[in-house]
């Protein structure tokens, strides 16, 4: 008798890892790229007020947290779409425009989703290679075939916090066949120095553009699982159709339309993060005779890379070593970065805390 067994292209996909959210004794979690600071007051007592309604389905198209993202941004309305997160919506784009026998493109250390949106819907994952951890426009390029159906970029990257400049995006999509989707994720897109409207009027002027966003980042509302995507009108025509119904809840829409007009909020955010990412960067490269190489990020989060130098000096001890003494922090290996560890930056205390503890490990494991 035969057996029930998925499709093979569903079998080969390796399951997302989340970042470890702690153990058995209180733990500072630097693994998820959280805000530090919470979420707007205003975004918590917009969300509290909509906890009786929880018998009602919500807004099936969010079409008030689409207005307000519209007035705020200076965009469409009907040319936005809303999702369960941006996960969501990137599975969304690779079910909708590919399939067995396409070919979908994304950067060595990218986002981990990008590999299973496209194993999901059975096409083939092409990899381009990198330099110094960031996007390769030419790379991507060259792999451009006539099976070629969408290429994800994320912009400021994730897992590696680089950036890619305006120039090289907009030179990335005036190259590509105009049958491939070009998804640019911006999900860290709020935490760059300017966060202007650059990918918002390239997907204004293209018709194979789609620009997706997130709440979950410098809004802090990760557990409302609130994205969004901006593109052409045929774009977002295609994602409703597929989206999942009443995809974001009552209490979502309500939090991220109080977060928006809280950009107070977001400014302090933002400035919160710079300072102690620079604070982190410092104190990282007065550790580099120790090996560890920490690469400049746009997020809100550091990617460390270790030189391996000897069997208690590389990522994967040290991720334990950090582990028992109370810091969670995100080791990649299924990404490819098997000697790299990347970190939130998190807490003033965390923050002291974690580089106290790295320092105390080093020192003990490590040779100068």
């Amino acid at each position: 008798m035969s057996k029930l067994t998925p499709k093979p292209y569903i079998s080969e996909i390796h399951a997302y890892i989340p970042g470890k959210a702690g153990g058995a004794k209180p733990m500072a979690k630097l693994s998820a790229n959280e805000n530090p600071l919470g979420c707007s007051k205003d975004a918590s007592e917009a969300a509290a007020k909509e906890r009786a309604n929880f018998a009602r389905y919500p807004n099936p198209a969010a079409h008030d947290l689409r207005e307000a993202l519209a007035d705020h941004y200076g965009l469409e309305s009907d040319l936005i779409v809303c999702g369960t997160g941006s996960d969501e919506l990137l599975n969304l784009a690779a079910q909708g425009y590919a399939g067995q026998g396409d070919e979908i493109i994304h950067v060595r250390y990218g986002f981990a989703v990008y590999e299973i949106a496209t194993r999901k819907v059975g096409a083939t994952p092409i990899i381009a290679t990198d330099i110094d951890y960031g996007t390769d426009v030419d790379a991507i390029l060259d792999l451009v075939t006539d099976k070629t159906r969408l290429v994800f970029l994320a912009n400021p990257n994730n897992p590696t916090g680089t950036l890619t400049a305006q120039s090289e995006i907009e030179r990335l999509q005036a190259a590509l066949p105009k049958n491939c989707l070009f998804v640019l994720d911006q999900a860290y897109g709020e935490y760059m120095d300017d966060d202007g409207p650059q990918a918002f009027n390239l997907a204004r002027e293209h018709d194979n553009v789609l620009i997706t966003r997130t709440f979950s980042k410098i809004y802090g509302l990760a557990a409302e699982r609130i994205g969004w995507a901006y593109g052409h009108t045929d774009i977002i025509d295609t994602i409703n159709r597929i989206r999942g119904p009443f995809n974001v809840t009552t209490i979502g829409q309500a939090a991220a339309i109080a977060a928006l007009k809280d950009q107070q909020f977001v400014t302090d955010s933002r400035a919160y993060n710079i300072k102690w990412r620079d604070w982190m960067m410092q104190e990282l490269e007065s550790l580099s005779n120790y090996g560890l190489t920490a690469i400049p990020s746009a997020g809100n989060f550091i990617m460390v890379i270790f030189a391996d130098r000897n069997d208690r000096l590389n990522a994967t001890s040290v991720n334990q070593a950090l582990m028992e003494a109370g810091y969670i922090v995100r080791h990649l290996p299924s990404q490819g970065l098997t000697n790299g560890l990347r970190i939130t930056i998190g807490t003033e205390e965390e923050n002291q805390g974690f580089m106290d503890a790295l320092r105390s490990i080093l020192e003990a494991n490590g040779t100068i």
